[in-house]
């Protein structure tokens, strides 16, 4: 009785990882994967242990008492991911197009407790239809539940989304909670209203793509940190970002074995950054020299491009590297540059990820369209954001560092724990030009040369105020370095600061800017 019982579950349970046939088909042609197939792709091979897969609705009405299948659309369990436990909820689209009812939000609810209280990174696939219409409320209350998960979880556990489908309407602020958002090319959708509202209340014309897609959202509104061609490379990546996240906010990233030498010499930096203040360079170019084996993870690459945001490695452990990007509207702060920026930070804090930011940045982009946008308020985000980091931080001024973005890019008086600079390093209230046009306006503008003048007065504050050892004079900077020397000055520095310990005052929580 046992045995044949048993394997009458064996049977129940092959058909229900089968799934429908047609469905499938269908979203196989589609040039989608379904859920089964994403979490093979997502875990080491043989890890995956599923939970609640006979779990079934009980909603009545609508004819859902006919349509009773199991997982009620949603598979959820945990695996390893190089060999590290992480758990997972995966909407399976041939059930109910994946749109969420009571039974499916519980057993989201329930691996999303079990998450936090194992200490492991949660991974989202999401391929939904939104809430499931035909049990009204109900469905609703489900979201907010997952809400108030993600709300709780924030900075304690790594939580990534990964868009692989439709996500409309309330169902796409579970993703804005998380900390990563990896979007597909042609499949995914994210947005609040689709294009048939806009259409009726604005009269705008736009497709599902063009509003919300994987290219809108990583290039224009920032809410994709990735975005992929293809849903193999995104899981990979995927694969790749947990193996640089800690399980949880209590413990340090997984390092790893360095086979490039520490003490490697960055003589190519000499060549690749140019002296003068003015001429463009990719930043990337000089990250990748710098850190181990040339290897980088960027973040946001496609928006915000002026800053640059990328996890690494320096002598085996992780850090986050921030950096101005003087090839992208010349490095200035913005307000998307502000925002990137202090969501990283933010995110590196967070999970115990030493900073390292490369300083080149010319100040705050000026303009009204700034101004009226809320540049104030969103460069105090970048500014909050580092003040309230209590990881090691490291900053190094490759070049030029004025105004208020030299402060808010982690100076030494805003809390860096090291600051280095390179030996033609500018660091000042402003660049010579417009400081010289200000302190002695009235000078040019009396004399019967004014441009022989300016440019006397330009030389004179660059050699009073702006040389490359003023700030190291005044303990504003620990030490001028060779170039060539970064790489192991910086491991250096971060070995010294591994232990290091910093409390903040006690409080409820900081009061953020918005």
């Amino acid at each position: 009785m046992l045995r044949t019982a048993a394997q009458e579950l064996g049977r129940l349970r092959d058909e229900i990882r089968e799934g429908p046939g047609p469905a499938t088909e269908a979203q196989h042609a589609k040039g989608k994967l379904t859920a089964r197939e994403r979490i093979e792709l997502l875990f080491d091979e043989g890890t995956f242990t599923e939970i609640e897969t006979l779990r079934r609705h009980r909603a009545t009405g609508f004819g859902l008492e006919n349509k009773r299948p199991h997982t009620d659309g949603v598979i959820t369990g945990w695996g390893e991911v190089h060999g590290r436990t992480v758990y997972v909820y995966a909407h399976d689209f041939r059930h109910f197009g994946g749109a969420l009812g009571e039974a499916h939000a519980e057993k989201i609810h329930k691996v999303m407790g079990l998450a936090e209280q194992a200490g492991a990174p949660l991974v989202s696939l999401n391929d939904g239809a939104g809430a499931r219409i035909q049990e009204g409320v109900t469905a609703l209350a489900g979201y907010g539940g997952i809400f108030r998960r993600n709300t709780r979880a924030s900075g304690v556990i790594p939580q990534i989304s990964v868009m692989l489908g439709p996500c409309a309407g309330g169902a796409a602020y579970s993703p804005a909670l998380t900390d990563f958002v990896f979007m597909v090319r042609g499949t995914s959708q994210m947005f609040i209203t689709g294009p048939d509202v806009v259409r009726a209340v604005t009269g705008e014309e736009i497709t599902q793509d063009g509003l919300g897609g994987a290219q809108a959202h990583a290039t224009i509104s920032g809410v994709a940190a990735f975005a992929h061609d293809d849903e193999e490379s995104c899981l990979a990546d995927v694969r790749h970002l947990l193996s640089l996240l800690p399980q949880n906010n209590r413990e340090l990233p997984p390092a790893e074995h360095c086979a490039d030498p520490v003490d490697r010499r960055n003589d190519a930096l000499l060549d690749l950054v140019p002296a003068e203040p003015t001429r463009a360079y990719d930043v990337r170019d000089v990250i990748e020299e710098i850190v181990d084996d040339g290897d980088c993870f960027e973040v946001h690459e496609g928006w915000a491009t002026n800053v640059v945001c990328a996890l690494a490695r320096l002598g085996g452990q992780v850090v986050g590297v921030v950096a101005n990007q003087p090839s992208s509207m010349a490095g200035v702060l913005d307000i998307g540059a502000s925002e990137k920026a202090a969501a990283f930070v933010q995110t590196c804090d967070s999970f115990n990820i030493p900073l390292v930011t490369l300083v080149d940045v010319p100040g705050f982009l000026p303009g009204v369209g700034q101004e009226h946008g809320g540049i104030i308020r969103h460069g105090a985000k970048l500014l909050y954001a580092y003040c309230n980091a209590t990881v090691p931080r490291v900053s190094v001024v490759l070049r030029k560092a004025y105004g208020g973005a030299y402060i808010v890019m982690d100076s030494q008086s805003i809390g860096a724990d090291l600051t280095f600079a390179w030996p033609t390093n500018e660091i000042a209230v402003m660049g010579a030009e417009g400081a010289a046009n200000v302190i002695f306006r009235r000078e040019i503008a009396a004399s019967d040369d004014p441009e022989t003048l300016r440019a006397q007065r330009i030389k004179e504050y660059k050699a009073e105020l702006m040389h490359p050892y003023y700030a190291a004079e005044r303990g504003l900077v620990d030490d001028v370095i060779d170039p060539a020397d970064t790489r192991r000055v910086l491991i250096g520095a971060l070995r010294s600061l591994r232990a290091k310990h910093a409390d903040l005052p006690s409080r409820k929580h900081g009061n953020a800017p918005v």
